[in-house]
Order: structure tokens, then sequence, then C-alpha cells
């Protein structure tokens, strides 16, 4: 093959690649758009609010902003009787790693009361804490938790599985601390409609832990 075809075949690749991530993020935004929200004033009461994961402390040993901005959007939401527990999803992949009681012990420390905060240690994606929190905890409404970005796949994500789901947008961190995530976003974006397509599970289920 000469090198011209090769390199038309790559600009080929290249825009139909380009293609299917516009079109993901296009799909995403505009079923989200009227699902998710920053006013306290547009969210009704639910019994679940659940809150999706990460790491408390950057790779520097900062605290992480997206943590800090989740944990302040709950408090917001709890204080404001919005919601009557809390769910927290996230990985805890191994032994040194536990995103959900990072968030249990600042949460806590918000006045948050620990009978309300309920663990799910398997949310190791997002599509794993949304179908966990349906399968396993028994909730077909909740209020999603995290930074607008990642809300607007997450609501997407509920309502393929069934589940009435709206979005509290915690605060949004600047581009340039979170230039990487936001990159990265796009791809996951694409890699939501994969996993639909295919029909992909969260990695555990396991026994019932429902909320009552």
């Amino acid at each position: 093959m000469s090198i011209k075809k090769v390199i038309t075949w790559v600009l080929f690749l290249g825009l139909i690649t380009l293609l299917v991530i516009v079109l993901a993020n296009w799909r995403i935004n505009s079923f989200s758009e009227t699902r998710i929200t920053t006013k306290l004033s547009e969210i009704p009461k639910h019994k679940v609010g659940m809150v999706l994961g990460t790491a408390k402390y950057t790779v520097g040993g900062q605290i992480n902003l997206f943590f800090l901005y989740r944990i302040n959007a709950v408090e917001k939401l709890y204080k404001a009787d919005k919601i009557d527990y809390v769910l927290v999803s996230g990985d805890n992949g191994n032994t040194n790693y536990n995103e959900p009681q990072a968030f249990k012990e600042a949460l806590v420390e918000r006045g948050i009361p620990e009978e309300k905060i309920i663990l799910d240690y398997a949310g190791f994606r997002t599509l794993d804490s949304v179908v966990r929190a349906k399968e396993v905890f028994g909730q077909n409404q909740l209020i999603i938790i995290s930074q607008p970005f990642h809300n607007a796949r997450a609501v997407y994500i509920a309502d393929h599985f069934g589940i009435e789901a709206i979005g509290f947008n915690a605060q949004s961190v600047h581009y340039t601390v979170s230039i990487k995530v936001q990159l990265r976003e796009y791809l996951a974006r694409v890699k939501v409609f994969v996993d639909l397509l295919f029909n992909v599970q969260p990695k555990f289920l396991g026994e019932k832990i429902l909320i009552k």
C-alpha cells in the first residue's frame, strides 16, 4: 500500500473517530440538559441521593477538588432536607484504597448522621454505581451527585436501566486543574454506547441491601 493510501486511511479513520465522539457527547448533553441542575430549588425531595466516588487526594497529596466539591453538594442537599439517605458509591478495589470510607468520614464531619450513610464498595465505574443502586440497593428514583459532566453521563445511563434520576451538580473544577479528566470524559461517553450496545453489567452485584 502506498504512503498516500495509508495517509488517506488514517485521515478517514480519524474523521470517523471524531464524528463518533461528537455524536456521543451531543446525545448525552442533549438528553441530560433538563435533568441536571445546580439549583436546590429545582430538586424535589428524594429518599436517596447517590454521590459518585473519587479519590480524596491528588497524586501530589493535595485535597482533590472533585472530592471536596461533591462533599459540599451532599451537605447542601441533606441540610436542605432534599434527601434522607446518602448512598456513597465508589472504588474499594484493595485495602489501601477506599473511596466510600473517605466520603463517609468527611460527611460525618459535616454533621450527616452515620446511620444515614450507606456505602457501596463496588462502584468501580459509573455504570456499576448506577445499576447497583437499583439492583442491589432497590432504588428506582435517585438524585445523583457529581460534577456536571459526570452527572450528564450518569443520568443517561440511569434512564437506560429504567431509573428515574436527576443530577445535582457539584461545583465544577477549573479546566486548568481538570483538563485530563475532561479529555477522558469524551472517551468515556463513547464507551457508554459500546457498553449499552453489548449489555455490559456491573463487575459485582450480590445480595440486596435495601434502603428502607
